[in-house]
């Protein structure tokens, strides 16, 4: 049987090549050039895709700029943790009522990460629905 030359192969998102371009950020710790950021990666991505997406993340406000040389050299604008909780800020500010997100958000968490948050935010606070 001879394999269909037809069949589109894998391609992966572009959240996904985003997500391995800021972790390899994060890994490293200091700003890099985008051919910098090829030489860090494990797969065949070209230079000029490598600049698109330092780009998109740029435009984005998930990472920072400034020149060196000819390029420009890209670094996080926060931790992982803190790029977690600029996506979650982000999915609020698009929504028109934030009381409804927050409630069916907290309803959505486990025990555990219901006390955390109680935790956080104090023993003066009350989340009771």
């Amino acid at each position: 049987m001879v394999a269909n030359s037809h069949e589109p192969s894998r391609r992966r998102a572009n959240g996904e090549r985003e997500a391995e371009i800021l972790a390899v950020l994060q890994e490293v710790g200091t700003p890099l050039t985008p051919g910098e950021v090829v030489e860090h990666l494990h797969d065949e991505l070209t230079y000029s895709t490598v600049v698109t997406i330092l780009t998109r993340l740029h435009t984005k406000q998930l990472l920072t700029r400034t020149p060196r040389g000819r390029a420009y050299a890209y670094s996080p604008v926060a931790d992982e943790p803190g790029l977690a909780a600029r996506r979650m800020r982000g999915v609020l500010d698009e929504r028109p009522d934030r009381e409804a997100v927050l409630t069916r958000f907290v309803d959505g968490l486990s025990s555990a990460d219901e006390e955390l948050l109680r935790h956080l935010l104090g023993p003066e606070q009350d989340l009771d629905r």
